[in-house]
């Protein structure tokens, strides 16, 4: 059980950064490597809508990214400090989008498609948007030479 708390300054460089150690933490914890690809581009698109969010309304306050695993599963947030999301992720019409739409609420619908579990929280100043998936049981040992069990965490 672990938790890495990263403090990025809103430039799109350092998306990078939180991809490579969210999959360095997710494999740490077991997350299977189907798993892994959705946490690496969720986690990309999540920091990459704070990115664009801070450059526009916050530029000197640093993007907030916390990755945690624990008997939940695990748990990934990003908290931005732009204006707060609005609740719940309302659909989207994809071939209507360009490539020039930089919505964050369309960043919202993505990820809803790429996580387990999608939880955005509105703040005074900002929002957390919360990035869930489970995490297979342990493999543990018995103490016996050879012999292992499985055991989930609950």
């Amino acid at each position: 059980m672990a938790t890495v708390e990263l403090l990025l300054p809103p430039l799109a460089a350092h998306v990078r950064t939180a991809r490579i150690v969210g999959v360095a933490a997710a494999r740490r914890a077991g997350l299977d490597d189907d798993h892994i690809a959705d946490l690496r581009l969720a986690l990309g698109e999540s920091c990459a809508r704070a990115v664009s969010l801070h450059l526009e309304h916050a530029p000197d306050t640093p993007i907030k990214v916390v990755v945690r695993d624990d008997a939940t599963g695990l748990t990934v947030e990003v908290t931005d400090a732009g204006p707060p999301a609005t609740t719940p992720v309302a659909p989207v019409d994809l071939l209507d989008l360009d490539d020039t739409t930089t919505d964050p609420q369309v960043a919202l619908t993505v990820l809803a498609g790429l996580v387990e579990g999608l939880v955005v929280t509105p703040l005074t100043i900002g929002t957390t948007v919360t990035l869930k998936w489970s995490l297979p049981p342990k493999e543990t040992t018995t103490g016996r030479a050879g012999v292992s069990s499985l055991t989930a965490d609950l």
